[in-house]
């Protein structure tokens, strides 16, 4: 296999000199030592191709994926329907071997295709003006933040205690090289009290982030949110889910300026985690400071349609260190997939998701809090998926139910008003792919798992 390996052994020792370690084992220290592999895979020298990809599948069959096991987690990745059409559309040899357009005469097919996709992501968060993706939503959350503190010149960020823990995470390890103050704004009820932050005495914010629905699955006051950044003359960031756009007023009518989100509900397969599509949107005055690619629609010299990419902001390519962004690309395939599977949908289609995915989860909620020391953790209106806490460790549960073919949902907690990964409550969601069958046994099983 040595000739496989594309490094050579003073190559891998120059590399650890460099940052300062004497070992591969020491760089991979940050791995928690459960997930290491210790002495190597247990196969004998010399097998054929045939019995390695054998061996190889019988150690993958011990993971329990999406597939095999009745979905009723969330937090950021959704178990959808993604009809025949839309995998086979964005299959076409089009789009699968049609690089980042960067010659727009040779790619003005791929063009049109993001053109219409940024016109779904307007309309989805109404907002007017959408760029053509970001990588995901963790990414599209700290480039709204980048582009409020350059517009405002202010470092404080209140960021809702709602926001998904990962997202809190990317923002906070961007914040270590920027400057950012990131200020953490406590969950009451579960919903996000800005009262809180206004008298902690902090700094005016450049921008306020709210999360909504958040990451508990409570529909938050996103009005409220903007009294209270016109209070401090602060931008409003929300980081928005976008199936609640088939039921709820979009957050850009409600007065956000700057809309974020996941686009994986549309289109794209759980695929343990990604890659996944980030979803940015803002007002027209600030479209000078858009993150990533703008594809324009206009006319070539023959008076005929015609697709460009457009206000492309020169600094994030050679003057980089006076941009508020350096992403100069985007998900183009994962972008596409959204946008054919939003055109399947439509407006109807779109709302009839939702409404189905709201109805499914009023049902299971009410089931599942009907089961003796289960009860909600936020008692608020939801859309999606709920939380509970349980009589035992969330952890617990979430195993026993994997046994009898449920993925239970996300151990999830509150520490100091700021929902954390860790702790003994359940978060759950519910999608339209979930039958009422398929949630009386969920609710059935859990009661048992909860004992």
């Amino acid at each position: 296999m040595g000739h496989y390996v594309p490094h050579t052994e003073a190559e891998l020792q120059q590399m650890l000199a460099d940052i300062g370690l004497e070992s591969l084992d020491q760089l991979f220290e940050v791995v928690p030592e459960a997930l290491r592999l210790a002495g190597g895979l247990a196969m004998a020298p010399g097998m054929s191709e045939a019995d390695v990809l054998s061996e190889m599948g019988r150690l993958a069959s011990a993971n329990k994926v999406g597939a095999d096991l009745v979905c009723f987690a969330g937090g950021g990745a959704y178990d959808h329907d993604i009809p025949s059409a839309t995998t086979r559309l964005t299959f076409r040899s089009e789009f699968v071997t049609a690089y980042t357009p960067y010659q727009p005469e040779v790619a003005q097919g791929v063009l049109q295709a993001l053109f219409e996709y940024q016109t779904l992501v307007s309309r989805l968060t109404g907002l007017p003006v959408a760029n053509a993706s970001l990588y995901d939503g963790a990414t599209a959350t700290v480039e709204a933040v980048n582009l409020a503190v350059a517009a405002k010149r202010r470092q404080a960020v209140w960021v809702s205690g709602g926001i998904h823990p990962h997202w809190r995470a990317v923002l906070a390890t961007f914040a270590a090289g920027t400057g950012h103050q990131i200020v953490d704004v406590p969950l009451r009820h579960g919903v996000t009290d800005w009262e809180a932050a206004a008298s902690a005495g902090e700094d005016a914010p450049a921008a306020l982030l709210l999360a909504s629905p958040n990451y508990l699955g409570v529909i938050e006051d996103v009005q409220a949110a903007r009294l209270a950044a016109d209070s401090h003359d602060a931008f409003l960031l929300v980081a928005n889910d976008p199936v609640s756009a088939g039921l709820l007023r979009t957050a850009g009518e409600q007065g956000a300026d700057v809309v974020v989100g996941e686009g994986q509900p549309f289109g794209t397969p759980l695929s343990f985690g990604g890659p996944y599509l980030g979803l940015f949107a803002c007002r027209m005055e600030h479209v000078r400071r858009l993150p990533g690619r703008l594809v324009g629609q206009t006319l070539d010299v023959e008076g005929r349609r015609a697709y460009v990419t457009t206000l492309r902001a020169r600094e994030q390519d050679i003057r980089r260190e006076k941009a508020s962004s350096n992403v100069c690309t985007n998900q183009t395939l994962i972008a596409v997939a959204c946008m054919i599977q939003l055109s399947w949908l439509g407006t109807s289609g779109l709302r009839e998701l939702a409404l189905r995915c709201a109805r499914g989860t009023r049902y299971t909620r009410e089931a599942v809090t009907s089961i003796p020391g289960v009860e909600l953790l936020a008692p608020a209106p939801t859309l999606r998926e709920f939380a509970v806490t349980l009589p035992v460790r969330a952890a617990t549960v979430v195993a026993r139910m994997a046994e009898e073919g449920f993925l239970a949902g996300i151990p999830v907690g509150l520490e100091g008003g700021v929902v954390t990964e860790r702790g003994d409550a359940l978060l759950i969601a519910v999608t339209e792919r979930r039958t009422r069958d398929e949630i009386d046994s969920f609710v059935s099983a859990l009661e048992k798992a909860v004992r």
